[in-house]
């Protein structure tokens, strides 16, 4: 970790650059963004940033997909790219000595695709069944379908695969157009990690990157807090899988470290509250974990577990029941330490890939505006205090803000299910209400 850098700095056009600069590293990433995802679009487009993201790959200028594969197998590199809800990215990592052609199929990617008819409709059927993929991984599945949920009637809820129905009729022209409109600046920034270099990155995002200018940043407004909602979707599997979670107004959380830190201590780990009462305690759930979701202007904290039909209702009450209990008792003696040993064991971890450093760049700069290196990132774990995790545990784990999703077979009893009957008391907790400050509680 000792002797990394990131620098910033922008081309003549304006684009930004940033480069974590890895001291004897031997592998070279670059990545090209757009701020732009599946929440900017629109009902007759929702799936279009989806499926453009996979046909420019088809064919550019002067490359069709396979002579880009050769190149780029042949430089000891990979090539890759994702769409999220509020950008996509083409990235590619290859051996040091071969950087300039991870540059150069990532620059014509995205400056110079040709978006044919003939590409376009190869490419939706890829994606039509990538998406019908996702429905059958429903431990995967619900993850979309919480989002969609908690964030409904606003865009952040339009998920990165978008409707196949939609999918299934777009067309290249609408893709070319959609391309015209958002690849441009100020939408562009530029990534590069490892064996990487400010200048030669500044450099090649001008030559590559400079002239496509002329365009204007998607508008967008915070999604409103929600109140509480229970969804039960019906698919085939007999194994349900169940997400119950809480919106976060970002813009009342200092560091999303405090968020992280209540997440874990919730739910990461196997030493985690969840995990130690509701699957090794009970043998209620296969697995059980929360996820920590952060957006641009919102985020969410999120606990899922997986579970056979018997067993939901339960495993949902004793949920409940646990956040219950750690509102009225607070952090255990030693509890918060453990969780930043594992949270920064996690991201020391991570941060041992280029690729990975790579995407944490990318995303942590155009989603959250962020360029902390990894000891920065430490040190801002270190710097929770318990005070603070309390205080936003309070604000967010509210039974009239808990969003409940369960994904399972038919099922008449979960269907009709009244999750109002959660109410966050833990079994020693009945004598007096949730979510109250220290100084209101009985001692």
């Amino acid at each position: 970790m000792k002797g990394h850098s990131i620098e910033s700095a922008a081309t003549s056009g304006g684009i930004p650059v940033v480069v974590e600069t890895i001291p004897g590293c031997g592998s070279y990433a670059c990545m090209a963004a757009v701020a732009t995802g599946s929440r900017d679009e629109y009902p007759e487009i929702f799936g279009l940033s989806h499926l453009l993201e996979h046909t420019v790959f088809r064919r550019t200028g002067t490359r069709d997909s396979y002579q880009m594969a050769l190149e780029i197998e042949g430089a000891g590199g990979e090539l890759n790219a994702f769409t999220g809800r509020e950008m996509t990215a083409y990235h590619s990592i290859t051996i040091e000595e071969t950087a300039a052609v991870a540059r150069d199929i990532v620059g014509e990617i995205v400056a110079d695709p040709a978006i044919t008819a003939e590409d376009t409709e190869m490419e939706k059927k890829i994606v039509l069944q990538e998406l019908s993929m996702i429905k059958n991984e429903p431990d995967r599945y619900i993850h979309d379908l919480y989002l969609t949920t908690l964030w409904r009637g606003h865009p952040l809820s339009q998920d990165e695969g978008g409707d196949e129905k939609v999918v299934a009729g777009l067309t290249n022209k609408e893709l070319r157009q959609y391309y015209e409109e958002r690849y441009l600046i100020p939408n562009i920034c530029v990534y590069a990690a490892g064996a990487a270099d400010l200048d030669e990155t500044v450099a090649w995002a001008e030559e590559t990157f400079d002239g496509m200018a002329g365009g204007r940043r998607n508008p967008r407004s915070p999604p409103s807090m929600p109140g509480s909602e229970y969804r039960f979707i019906e698919n085939k599997a007999d194994h349900y899988q169940v997400a119950m979670g809480f919106p976060v107004d970002k813009a009342g959380v200092p560091r999303r470290e405090i968020q992280q830190m209540l997440s874990a201590i919730i739910g990461s780990g196997t030493s985690s509250r969840l995990f130690q009462d509701i699957r090794e305690k009970k043998a209620l759930v296969y697995s059980i974990y929360t996820s920590s979701n952060v957006d641009s202007d919102a985020a969410a904290l999120t606990a899922f577990m997986s579970c056979t039909e018997k067993n939901v209702v339960e495993a949902m009450e004793t949920t409940s029941s646990v956040i219950g209990k750690f509102l009225a008792e607070g952090i255990e003696p030693g509890e918060l330490d453990r969780a930043k040993r594992l949270i920064k064991g996690a991201n020391i971890r991570h941060m041992e890939s280029t690729e990975n450093r790579l995407y944490r760049l990318g995303v942590n700069h155009m989603v959250n505006g962020e360029t902390a290196t990894l000891e920065d990132r430490l040190a801002s774990i270190d710097a929770v205090t318990e005070d603070e995790v309390m205080k936003l545990a309070e604000e967010i784990l509210r039974p009239d803000r808990l969003n409940t999703v369960v994904l399972g077979a038919k099922s008449h009893k979960l269907k009709k299910y009244d999750s109002s009957a959660l109410s966050f008391r833990s079994a020693a907790d009945e004598d007096y209400p949730p979510l109250l400050r220290d100084a209101e509680r009985p001692h």
